[in-house]
């Protein structure tokens, strides 16, 4: 059964998408979120081949009328993705898709015949699904300092590399942050709600380039808020927005805190045309490894382990505060390329002018939820949340905090733009212009290791960083 903080988190993402039903699945576990009653299929031949062995299925199975099976879009796109819809939303649970596993059983004997996917759910692709309850943000402290500090590099506009942050876009104020003096792109569309309150996952994307900004100020920053719905978007409008993205140019850099599992070994139907897209040119995807604490493929960053993929794709996993072993909270497996900080790490958020408020969403816990004996971000620093407090029969009052700029925050997502700014920093310390030979020679290169898993692993840290030290729970 999927554990309270999945529900929360799922609670949380149907809100953000009131229209689109929404279920979990595979069954009623916590490996993924996906639409209800639609399933995608490519365009052309193939959607209408799905369309008919599932329209066959249905009336011989389920006596359910032809017309039940239909095309309900998009068309047309250069992710050439299709919905078929296939079951009315409306029937069932948040765990009771028969239509959807029903269709995607109809296809499995043409799928082997044609050696290739036809048909998938249509997933929710987040910065956030199951993460450990203590990965919202903390407050930290305006004249702190930042974790990890600005390396010294001098910033060269004639050799700056360029990053694209795909995120929640730029909080209003981030100009106050020295840092992110050569950031541009998307403000966050709304910050607060109608009391004034900082809304969940606000800040997001800000967070992540301030700390590529300093592992690497020699870079351009542009960040794309894809993700400013609550950190969540269906796969079938992922690979659109992301070629939205790229759109006025590829980067050398993409980095990437979003994804999601599937089930499968194979990647994302609606994300394909986009991922054989960039094989074909110089950028690199550095894309985080998630949060679940699980060794399931998450995609897209469990593209860096299929061979036609490998080379455009750094994955990355989360270390503890002090860099010896692996966060409690990521997610882990042969697919991830290497690991990097991803517990407490300071940087840019918001609220430099006017102090913002905000209210917890998810309560920590007594003790880490998935074992783990160290003091992680499940249970520290300790704080109530709305959605936790709206699941229990006698619900407590949430914690507020008050933001003045900085922030202290854990995950997968902030472990990742420190691995894209060391590929960027290598670039300008080597004077190199392909980013993916960059990050060859940094892992070539590194001598630094940490334990995950009982498994040594790569563990790439930035000179300015600070191990932060971790106590017994």
């Amino acid at each position: 059964m999927a554990p309270q903080r999945f529900h929360e988190q799922f609670d949380q993402i149907q809100r953000s998408l009131p229209d689109v039903p929404l279920a979990m699945g595979p069954d009623d576990s916590a490996e993924f979120i996906y639409e209800k009653g639609v399933v995608l299929a490519r365009d052309g031949e193939e959607a209408q081949v799905v369309e008919d062995a599932v329209r066959t299925h249905f009336t011989a199975t389920e006596g359910l009328t032809a017309d039940h099976v239909r095309r309900a879009g998009p068309r047309a796109n250069r992710s050439g993705i299709t919905r078929i819809r296939v079951g009315d939303p409306g029937e069932g649970g948040r765990a009771a898709d028969h239509a959807v596993a029903g269709a995607l059983r109809a296809l499995r004997e043409t799928e082997g015949r044609a050696g290739r996917r036809l048909v998938s759910r249509n997933h929710v692709v987040s910065i956030a699904v199951n993460a450990c309850p203590g990965d919202e943000p903390v407050p930290a402290p305006r004249t702190g300092p930042a974790n990890p500090a600005a390396a010294g590099t001098a910033y060269d506009p004639a050799r700056a590399v360029g990053v694209l942050v795909v995120d929640t876009g730029l909080t209003h104020d981030y100009r106050s942050y020295p840092l992110l003096a050569h950031t541009e792109g998307d403000l966050q569309v709304r910050e607060t709600d109608e009391d004034g309150v900082l809304q969940q996952y606000v800040g997001h994307g800000t967070f992540i380039a301030g700390l590529v900004a300093a592992v690497a100020p020699n870079t351009d920053v542009t960040v794309r808020g894809t993700l400013n719905d609550a950190g969540a978007i269906l796969e079938s409008e992922f690979g659109e927005r992301l070629f939205d993205a790229v759109e006025d140019g590829w980067p050398d850099i993409l980095s990437l805190s979003a994804g999601t599992s599937n089930g499968r070994v194979d990647g994302l139907l609606g994300v394909a045309a986009f991922m054989d897209e960039l094989r074909s040119r110089h950028t690199l995807l550095v894309a985080a490894a998630g949060n679940n604490a699980s060794a399931a493929p998450f995609w897209p960053a469990a593209y860096a382990a299929l061979p036609e993929h490998a080379d455009a794709v750094l994955s990355v996993g989360a270390l503890r505060g002090d860099g010896a072993f692996g966060a409690c909270f990521s997610n882990h497996g042969p697919w991830v390329t290497a690991y990097a900080p991803g517990e407490r790490l300071v940087s840019a958020f918001t609220g430099f002018g006017t102090p913002v408020p905000y209210v917890y969403q998810h309560s920590t816990y007594e003790a880490c939820r998935y074992g783990f004996s160290y003091s992680c971000t499940c249970r520290s620093p300790r704080h109530t949340g709305v959605l936790s407090e709206e699941r229990h029969a006698a619900p407590g009052k949430p914690d507020q905090v008050m933001f003045e700029g900085l922030a202290s925050w854990s995950g997968t997502s902030f472990a990742t733009p420190l691995a894209a700014g060391l590929v960027a920093a290598h670039m300008t310390a080597n004077q190199l212009t392909d980013p993916r030979a960059a990050a060859r020679q940094l892992l070539a290169g590194n001598a630094e290791f940490a334990e995950v898993r009982g498994v040594h692993v790569p563990a790439l840290l930035p000179p300015t960083w600070r191990p932060v030290p971790v106590g017994a729970a």
